[in-house]
């Protein structure tokens, strides 16, 4: 996972995502190397990852099956900033298919109110930015953002925000790694017990596990 402070809040999105994998397939060796390189309030362009995909950098194995781009909040913004992120993300692509890895843009979720840049129109922003630029270089896009924005459609009192409006609550980071989850292995993600040592309630679990699984299904089925 390459990215910002919405990966590592909450004790970070890969570790509740390990977690997952690891009750679903007992024994999976993927799970040893699942890793996060992040940098607070970072865009794509920050980020070194020539060194992150050489051998051994950050892990103990040589290269890494798949490697998932997380692009910055304000990104989409301005058609300035939208076109950076489309170069940039087209660079990055290129580089990591180029030794034999997968790629994939995980799509982030809007600003809520009370944030200066709230705005009800930005996830339709937000969705368009990653589609063009998955369909562009042939990377899976995990829809993040549309299960945050399904979410709340159905229960728009959950709080998966934290109370900047921007940074994601410990339910929104379980929400993200199921949506993850769902996206990669394209398995439900319903029925997993894991609910970080009983800080997600079966009630939230069930309901977030439910939207991730049909969030991915329908985002794949349309796109």
């Amino acid at each position: 996972f390459v990215g910002n402070s919405y990966l590592y809040y909450n004790d970070s999105l890969h570790n509740h995502f390990k977690r997952m994998v690891d009750e679903k397939y007992p024994g999976y060796e993927g799970s040893q190397n699942v890793k996060s390189s992040t940098i607070g309030g970072s865009r794509l362009k920050h980020h070194n990852l020539d060194h992150l995909l050489e051998p051994k950098a950050i892990s103990s194995i040589k290269k890494f099956e798949l490697v998932i781009l997380q692009g910055g909040s304000g990104e989409g913004l301005s058609g300035k900033n939208k076109r950076a992120f489309a170069q940039i993300a087209k660079e990055h692509i290129t580089k990591i298919t180029a030794i034999g890895s997968q790629a994939a843009l995980y799509m982030i979720h809007a600003y809520v109110e009370p944030h200066e840049n709230f705005d009800p129109n930005l996830i339709r922003v937000i969705e368009e930015m990653y589609v063009a630029a998955g369909n562009a270089n042939q990377a899976l896009v995990i829809p993040v953002g549309l299960a945050f924005e399904n979410a709340y459609r159905h229960r728009p009192d959950i709080k998966l925000h934290k109370l900047d409006g921007t940074h994601p609550s410990l339910l929104g980071t379980y929400l993200a790694a199921c949506t993850v989850f769902a996206s990669i292995f394209r398995a439900s993600p319903i029925g997993l017990s894991y609910d970080y040592n009983g800080l997600v309630s079966a009630k939230d679990r069930l309901f977030l596990q439910e939207v991730a699984e049909s969030t991915v299904r329908n985002f794949y089925q349309s796109s």
